[in-house]
């Protein structure tokens, strides 16, 4: 399958459009950064002009002349900002978010676009290949909102800004008592770790084979729901990227956000059998909280869930498109 970027008979993927009065804005986002945005995001906007690019999203073709312009900073933590554009040159303001990059993504056809053209704020309703449902904003619309086809899978890299991220909840333990459900545990535990930790083919077959050896394996299973992986999204037309997640943190780094410190948290939120993991790198700002959070450890987030779709990352999609 050859995905087509050209701009006439294209199937696009289901639009729902939101009235301004059905749009949130950004005010709550760009609190997670500042307590005075009156002072600070203007200042943010004027200085990042001077050092702002164009991102090319789907499109090679990037131009000046476009009703409308996304500038943006290559920068790990960034801004994206939207200008109507007249003549070739820009006539206002139309719209501006705090941004994360991310280099973790997963193959996912676009299902819905749920968008404010006014704005140019959408958020994507995407279904991975292994039938997963997640919802982010994407930082790209201006660039690629055109460009978007049905039933083609893209490579869409995830990223966040956390509201809240904390350690999970250590004490929310349940006890399985299930005969049934217990031997399945222990039979694919053991069945993986006879493996080196690898699934066989034939995990299924193994598992209905398997018997237990002494009483103990068939004793209740404890379970440390803090040390589970899960993704729930919002339930608010139009704000389902406002997310709340848990997962194991893979990695940590610290940047910086204008002159603020900003920790990047990579954490897996979903980790199924036989499914590429979920990643998002989630961006906080660096407080005594956050800074402690530790790699391997579990924690919990309240956070603005990301999309980014460019073509330069387009390989593995269309390789994976060719194969289905």
């Amino acid at each position: 399958m050859t995905i087509n970027y050209q701009y006439k008979n294209i199937q696009s993927p289901t639009k729902i459009t939101l009235t301004d009065e059905q749009s949130a804005g950004h005010a709550d986002h760009w609190r997670i950064l500042t307590d005075d945005m009156s002072h600070d995001v203007p200042e943010w906007l004027q200085k990042m002009i001077e050092v702002a690019a164009m991102p090319k999203g789907l499109n090679n073709n990037v131009s000046a002349k476009d009703s409308c312009l996304l500038l943006s900073e290559d920068q790990p933590c960034h801004i994206n900002q939207v200008l109507a554009m007249k003549d070739g040159k820009p006539e206002c303001f139309i719209n501006a978010y705090p941004c994360v990059d991310s280099p973790y993504g997963l193959n996912c056809k676009i299902e819905r676009v749920i968008a404010n053209d006014n704005s140019h704020d959408a958020v994507l309703r995407l279904r991975t290949a292994d039938g997963s449902i997640i919802y982010a904003f994407d930082q790209l619309y201006t660039t690629n909102r055109h460009l978007y086809q049905r039933d083609t899978s893209y490579y869409v890299n995830f990223s966040a800004w956390a509201h809240e991220i904390k350690l999970s909840e250590q004490n929310e333990v349940i006890m399985v008592e299930d005969q049934e459900s217990i031997r399945y545990h222990r039979a694919f535990n053991d069945i993986v770790a006879a493996n080196d930790g690898k699934i066989p083919d034939d995990l299924q077959e193994q598992i209905s084979e398997w018997k237990p050896e002494t009483k103990e394996q068939m004793a209740p299973v404890e379970i440390n729901l803090g040390h589970m992986c899960a993704y729930l999204f919002g339930d608010t037309l139009g704000q389902e990227d406002e997310a709340w997640c848990q997962g194991q943190v893979l990695g940590k780094q610290e940047t910086v956000f204008n002159g603020k410190s900003v920790i990047l948290f990579d954490v897996v939120t979903l980790r199924e059998q036989d499914a590429d993991p979920f990643v998002v790198r989630i961006g906080a700002l660096n407080t005594a909280e956050t800074n402690s959070i530790k790699v391997h450890d579990y924690v919990q987030a309240n956070v603005w869930l990301q999309a980014a779709i460019y073509k330069e990352n387009q390989s593995n999609a269309t390789q994976q498109s060719k194969a289905s």
